[in-house]
């Protein structure tokens, strides 16, 4: 992931919530990464998600911290905020509590957003808390190389 990231010259940013700062450190566990990763935002609290990343209250209220749409805000905002060529935005449930019959534990959005588009995914995992931080940072990883190739 960084050797691809630093061919195509890109930046990245990410605003976590329910990985709690995993795929950062992922992303950092690389001699050398300080040339591609600018920053993070680990924003369990909905405060920080609107004060810090921008969320709209709405959105919130609305649709959710746990939501396509407040992963979507969350990837567009780190990006503009850190001035990196990708964001990425993780929201979700990781259990084992905190599902519902709406948002069962598992449900993980992932988004990614460049200068031009943002893809969001919606996921259910199906494993233990950590097993699903796990799983939703291998998602994002695989959206992440889908951006950069589709970009050089």
């Amino acid at each position: 992931m960084g050797r691809e990231l630093c061919e195509a010259g890109m930046t990245i940013a990410c605003a976590e919530s329910c990985t709690g700062g995993l795929l950062t450190s992922t992303l950092t566990d690389v001699p050398g990464s300080s040339a591609y990763v600018v920053g993070s935002v680990i924003s369990y609290a909905n405060h920080v998600k609107s004060r810090i990343l921008h969320v709209p209250e709405h959105v919130l209220t609305v649709c959710g911290a746990v939501s396509e749409e407040t992963a979507r805000v969350m990837a567009e905002s780190i990006r503009q905020l850190m001035q990196t060529d990708i964001g990425v935005g993780i929201t979700g449930i990781a259990g084992p509590d905190g599902g519902s019959a709406d948002k069962p534990v598992g449900l993980v959005y992932i988004a990614v957003a460049d200068r031009g588009h943002t893809t969001v995914k919606k996921n259910i995992f199906s494993g233990t808390r950590m097993q699903n931080k796990q799983a939703a940072v291998g998602q994002a990883l695989d959206m992440i190389r889908d951006v950069i190739r589709g970009s050089t």
